[in-house]
This record gives structure tokens, C-alpha cells and sequence, in this order.
């Protein structure tokens, strides 16, 4: 019996109803209105700031972040945009509102405190850093410059002078001056020492104010450079040279014998206990022409036969650049002068050169561009010379770039939006032109 009843169940179902203002039909919710009455009727954003002012000091390029903190950041970042653009709120009955709207942004110039006392007063007690390389280019700072920019080091500073032989930076607490110090030992070998100078002095207070200087020597050894070493230095480091090629420089000396083929490495300690200069810099490597091997005649040139480490990038009618030390047999350097009986080699070779491939590019930008810190430019070293040695060296870098993956490694570059490629040059340019500097290991940031 109880098996043949039939049990009823009721399905519920939900009606529409008419809502109250526009008569449209729908389900009923909390408040029976639909969201453009629901919005009609209640403005969630009352209250809620639609114009803001972002305060911008043009000296350090930094921002303000209520109240008083300046931060780095970029336009539109979310550290700027910490006002959300859409909010939602419980309305009528419970009812749950969501609504966008716009925020108006207006960046106005204010300089910020530590930028202005030093407006005001140049010489107050501040931290400076004077980075110095006693050499005939610019090509370090030029990278260190890069590697600055990429790990935010100069974040701090308030003020940044370009120099005869080097950068003075300017710091408002002399921890950001040691911080800086620091950050520079991590990657050039460099040495440094530090003076105080008395500022002023509150006897009712006993608190004095300073002015710290930090001069720091960075190594005046460079990649490619042509480096005799002393004797007591190629003793331990086990009979290495004497005449070796600087290959790389970071916060060790890399130094390739290019006759044994034998690397070594130097740290800052190592190198300033027994501190040596270059026999040749890159200012003076000489471009060669390779010949095949087999017997050539030429009336005006001269022609070398050179063991060298790059055999195996040279090919008969290439160009490497190298140091002659033919002509310089008369060279007065004291370390070479302590190895009796030493024969120099004609030629030491240093990389392979692609001159030829950038005439052909001269004048032509680059897909890639580089940041630059806001440097001021001391009175000494302003004048027609100095801007044409400096654009020069500057480009030189920029090949170095170009042509050495290692050295873009720890740098970053940045999409030129201006750059419109050209098919012919991709057919001019050959299958022997200089790698690209967007491969893989380098990496363009947009």
C-alpha cells in the first residue's frame, strides 16, 4: 500500500515582478530596482577623492606617497595609483552596488625636502662620493653608469656631477653615501678612504655637524687592455705571462695568457697588495688584416706571423685589432724591463674587428636604446673637445655592446619606439655583421 503511494513534490519557481521605476519585468532582488535605478538613486562614490594631486620633485625624480615618504616609481605605476577606480558598496536593503568611475591625475613639480636644503644651502654637512679612474676614457663609467641605473643605486642621491676623470655623487645621510660605497665594491675593484670636515657645532646641545667625503680609486686596469705583470705577481699565480690580456673586469680582474691559454682571476685585495698599470690600452690596439697561410707578397705592408687565442673566430680577409709591439720594442715599462731575456712577440691579437660592417651602418640608429643617470657636467671638463671625445667613446661603448654578449649580460636595454627598420640594410649588412644585442642572454626591456 505505502509502496503504491505517489509521493507530490511542489517545484518551486521565482516569478518576475515589474520594478518600481522603469516597469521592466525581472527576477526581484533586495531593493527591486534594477542597477542603472539603483545608480540613479545612490552615487557609491560620494566622498571619494576624483581629482588628486601627485606631487613630483624635478631634482631627484621621486614622488610623493602620503604624508611625507618620496618613492622611485614610474607614471601609472601601482605605487602612484593607490586610488581604485571601481568600488562597491551595500545600498538599499542589502543590496550590493558596483560602479566604475574616473580618477583625474594631475603630476605638479614640488621639490622635496632633502633637495630642497641642498637649494638652499649647496654646502650643507652631506655625504659626497668621489668615484675616480686614473685613465684616458671614460669606457668603466660609461658601464658603470648601466649597472647603476639597473640595480636603482643612485636612488638616493640628490645630486649627480660628471667630472674630469670620474662621477661625484651627493647623499643627504652619509649611510646612503656607505650603502653606495658598498654597492660599488660588489662590482668594480676599487679601494676607498673617508674624511670628515666640521660643519657647525651647538655648544648648548653638543651636536656637531659634518661634512663626509668618500673617495673611492677604481681600478685603472680596463678589459682588452695588454698588462706586463710583475714578477712577484706572476709567481703566484703560478708563472702566468708575463704579458696577459684583461678579458673581463667586475669585482675580480680576469687576465687571459694568450700564448698558454691559461685564465686567472684577481679580487680587489689581491690586485691593490701589489697594485700594476697596463702596458697598452684599447686606445692604442692597431687593426690587422689576416692572410691565409700560404706565401703572400705585399710591398708596403708588413706581415707578422702571431700565435694568438682567436683561431678560432678568424677566417682568411677578416680584421682583428691587436697591440703592436713592433713598433713599441722600444717601450720603457719597469716590470718588463725585470725579465731578462724576454722576447717580446710582434703582435698580440685581441678580438676579431668589425669596422668594415659599421661604416657601412654609420649614421644609422639602433633598434635599442640606454637610460642615463641626470648628471650635471663640471665648468672644467665642458668645451668642443670634450663633447666629441665623449660622444666618441660613448659610441664605442655602444659597439662593445653590440658585439659582446658578456658585457650586456648585467645591463639593461631598452625598445628604441623611434627605430624603423630597413629591409635593405638587413641585406647589406651580411652574415658576418656583429650579433644582436636582443638575443636571449641580453634581453630589450619595453
Amino acid at each position: 500500500m505505502a509502496q503504491e503511494m505517489r509521493m507530490f513534490t511542489v517545484h518551486h519557481t521565482i516569478g518576475n515582478v515589474l520594478f518600481c521605476k522603469c516597469g521592466i519585468s525581472m527576477q526581484p532582488n533586495a531593493a527591486n530596482m534594477c542597477a542603472n535605478c539603483l545608480r540613479s538613486e545612490v552615487d557609491i562614490t560620494e566622498g571619494l577623492q576624483k581629482h588628486v594631486i601627485i606631487c613630483h620633485c624635478p631634482e631627484c625624480d621621486r614622488y610623493l606617497q602620503p604624508p611625507r615618504t618620496w618613492i622611485k616609481a614610474q607614471l601609472e605605476s601601482k605605487e602612484l595609483l593607490t586610488f581604485y577606480a571601481e568600488v562597491q558598496k551595500e545600498v538599499l536593503h542589502g543590496a550590493i552596488l558596483e560602479q566604475a568611475y574616473t580618477v583625474e591625475y594631475v603630476v605638479q613639480d614640488q621639490m622635496c625636502e632633502a633637495c630642497t636644503r641642498v637649494q638652499a644651502n649647496p654646502d650643507q654637512g652631506v655625504a659626497a662620493v668621489q668615484l675616480r679612474q686614473h685613465v684616458s676614457h671614460r669606457r668603466t663609467f660609461f658601464y658603470l653608469e648601466q649597472l647603476i641605473l639597473k640595480h636603482d643605486a643612485a636612488a638616493r642621491a640628490i645630486m649627480i656631477k660628471q667630472m674630469d676623470q670620474g662621477i661625484d655623487m651627493f647623499f643627504s645621510n652619509r649611510s646612503h653615501a656607505v650603502k653606495f660605497l658598498e654597492f660599488i665594491a660588489k662590482v668594480v675593484p676599487s679601494r676607498s678612504r673617508n674624511d670628515k670636515q666640521l660643519v657647525s657645532h651647538d655648544v648648548k646641545s653638543s651636536i656637531y655637524n659634518y661634512k663626509y667625503t668618500f673617495s673611492v680609486e677604481i681600478c685603472p686596469v680596463c678589459r682588452e687592455d695588454l698588462i706586463c705583470l710583475p714578477p712577484k705577481v706572476a709567481n703566484s699565480l703560478g708563472n702566468l705571462g708575463p704579458l696577459v690580456i684583461c678579458t673581463k673586469v667586475s669585482n675580480n680582474i680576469a687576465l687571459l695568457d694568450p700564448f698558454t691559454l691559461r685564465n686567472c682571476f684577481l679580487d680587489a685585495e689581491q690586485y691593490w697588495r701589489s697594485s700594476f698599470k697596463s702596458l697598452l690600452s684599447s686606445r692604442q690596439l692597431v687593426e690587422y688584416i689576416v692572410l691565409d697561410v700560404e706565401a703572400v707578397s705585399s710591398e708596403n705592408d708588413t706581415i707578422f706571423n702571431v700565435r694568438t687565442h682567436l683561431g678560432h673566430l678568424l677566417n682568411p680577409g677578416d680584421y682583428a685589432l691587436g697591440y703592436d709591439l713592433f713598433a713599441a720594442a722600444n717601450n720603457n715599462d719597469s716590470e718588463l724591463d725585470k725579465y731578462k731575456g724576454f722576447v717580446l712577440p710582434d703582435v698580440i691579437l685581441v678580438k676579431k674587428s668589425y669596422e668594415e660592417k659599421w661604416q657601412k651602418k654609420h649614421g644609422k640608429p639602433r633598434s635599442w636604446k640606454l637610460k642615463s643617470l641626470n648628471m650635471e657636467i663640471d665648468e672644467n671638463v665642458k668645451g668642443r673637445d670634450y663633447v666629441e671625445k665623449n660622444n666618441s667613446e660613448y659610441e664605442q661603448f655602444l659597439r662593445d655592446l653590440e658585439e659582446n654578449p658578456d658585457l650586456r649580460f648585467n645591463i639593461s636595454l631598452y625598445r628604441n619606439r623611434e627605430y624603423q627598420p630597413s629591409e635593405m640594410a638587413s641585406v647589406t649588412d651580411g652574415d658576418d655583421a656583429p650579433p644582436p644585442p636582443f638575443c636571449p642572454i641580453g634581453g630589450i626591456v619595453s
